[in-house]
């Protein structure tokens, strides 16, 4: 038995992190690496004592509690990015995290979605998919969120089918957690930086609890950049990002069910609470501080669509290429407005298929209610909040889950649809249900003068057509990349 997490998860450089270490060997070894375009050990500890310490009842919802083993002393030195700790004792190997902050700020700063990896994350008991309404940062994320073996599966499933089976086998077989194919390290974050290093770019990087805790880290980047599925975010993050935005600074989100579900975080940021589906339970319901609501941020209680701060919401779009949300889709955005500068270079005209070859447009993705112009172009209602200032670039089918469509998962309760239906326009909603049967995937950007530009591709599975190599996702991330971070 071997098992690690570390705390704090963020430091400044030449701040201690210390790591938690359970384990029945009478000694292991501590590895760190910072991982980017290559991997850089920076630190080696070798025969530590090994110590078991209980994991409590309650551990994925107040933590392990168990003392450091060791501090890693992080270097004045150390550049700003996403640090591996590899624990080993014989053919033992457990893994554990932290960032380093930049202490001289770049252009571009990504913010990993951490709370979006805890949510998921179902070590030491229920997650926020399990029937947990808490959970705690301070115990190991299970195996799979922070490495997994190459070629790793994608949730995206290979053929229609009610649930993507084969992923959860694939999983299984390697003792990989079954949700770590939702969050992690692994899965679009880390092979987004390898490829944006490799390329040349500088990427600082934060946690998720930074933008509420430390607001003052976006005064220095000129783009803030959001990857694969950044889906729980508290009201202290969006009013930091908002206010980043008014200033000018830009925001690159190249993920998807993005800003979904209102959190909250303890005082001392060391867990969170969201009671999504369940929200009336939540006893901030009918107090003067409903706002604060752990449900849908789209829900009319909370009156702030994330559309407002991201231009899109998970409402309006829903699924594609998993279940049945649009089972037999290509995988590929049409274009409408090829002569945008995002698609400069590209080649890419009218009609085209943006990321086939990858299937880009799968799993989880976010749209815009829309209408047709006089020249048949897709426009936003603004109907869900989206801003004036949204252009619609690009869309794909999408659709979000009825309770019909998934009988096995949502038995008696209602489905995404029928949930999001309700949420977004209380108890008529029975009679609303068609305006979110039949969604898009939406590639929007938001400009408008004097404040900064969002882009927002709508799809979690972006990074995958920068691991395959396509020239029109290579070339347009770049753009963005290179425009917005001046």
């Amino acid at each position: 038995m071997l098992e690690a997490y570390c705390w704090p998860p963020s430091v400044a450089p030449g701040e201690p992190v210390g790591v938690h270490v359970s384990t029945d060997v009478p000694a292991f070894d501590v590895r760190v690496e910072r991982q980017g375009a290559g991997v850089e050990v920076l630190w080696h500890a070798r025969a530590r004592r090994g110590t078991v310490h209980p994991v409590p009842a309650n551990a994925s919802a107040r933590g392990c509690g168990w003392p450091p083993a060791l501090e890693v002393p992080v270097g004045r030195d150390w550049t700003s990015g996403y640090h591996a700790v590899r624990v080993s004792a014989g053919t033992e190997e457990a893994e554990a995290f932290f960032v380093v902050r930049p202490a001289d700020p770049g252009p571009i700063l990504l913010v990993l979605s951490t709370t979006t990896w805890q949510a998921y994350n179902d070590w030491g008991g229920p997650s926020l998919y399990t029937g947990g309404t808490r959970v705690s940062f301070e115990r190991p994320l299970a195996q799979g969120f922070l490495r997994k073996p190459e070629p790793a599966r994608r949730k995206m499933q290979p053929e229609p089918d009610r649930e993507a089976r084969w992923y959860y086998a694939w999983a299984e077989q390697l003792g990989l957690s079954p949700w770590s194919g939702s969050a992690g390290w692994s899965t679009w974050e880390g092979p987004f930086v390898r490829w944006a290093e490799t390329a040349g770019y500088r990427i600082d990087v934060a946690v998720s609890e930074d933008l509420e805790r430390r607001p003052e880290i976006l005064d220095g980047p000129r783009l803030l950049l959001l990857v694969g599925h950044d889906e729980y975010w508290s009201w202290g993050m969006r009013d930091a990002v908002d206010a980043f935005v008014a200033r000018g600074g830009n925001v690159a989100i190249f993920s998807g069910n993005t800003c979904c579900w209102q959190i909250r975080f303890d005082a001392d940021h060391r867990g969170m609470t969201c009671f999504k589906y369940r929200a009336g339970e939540d006893p901030v319901l009918g107090t003067g501080d409903e706002r604060f609501l752990t449900g849908l941020w789209s829900d009319r209680r909370i009156g702030r669509p994330e559309t407002s701060t991201i231009g899109l919401t998970f409402t309006r779009g829903g699924y594609s290429r998993y279940g049945l949300g649009v089972p037999r889709a290509s995988g590929a955005y049409t274009v409408w407005r090829p002569e945008h500068w995002l698609f400069e270079g590209t080649g890419l005209r009218y009609g085209d298929a943006l990321g086939l070859a990858d299937a880009i447009v799968a799993y989880e993705v976010d749209g815009c209610e829309l209408a047709l112009d006089d020249e048949g172009l897709p426009v936003p209602t603004h109907a869900d909040g989206a801003p004036a200032a949204l252009r619609v670039l690009a869309t794909a089918p999408a659709q979000l889950w009825s309770r019909e469509e998934q009988p096995s998962r949502y038995a008696d309760e209602p489905g995404e649809l029928e949930h999001a239906a309700e949420a977004v326009f209380g108890p008529s909603w029975p009679d609303h249900v068609g305006r979110l049967r039949h969604n898009h995937a939406v590639l929007g950007v938001v400009e408008e003068p004097g404040r900064g530009t969002i882009v927002n591709v709508g799809v979690t599975d972006w990074t995958y057509g920068l691991v395959g190599r396509d020239p029109a996702v290579e070339r347009i991330t770049r753009n963005v990349l290179d425009r917005l971070s001046r």
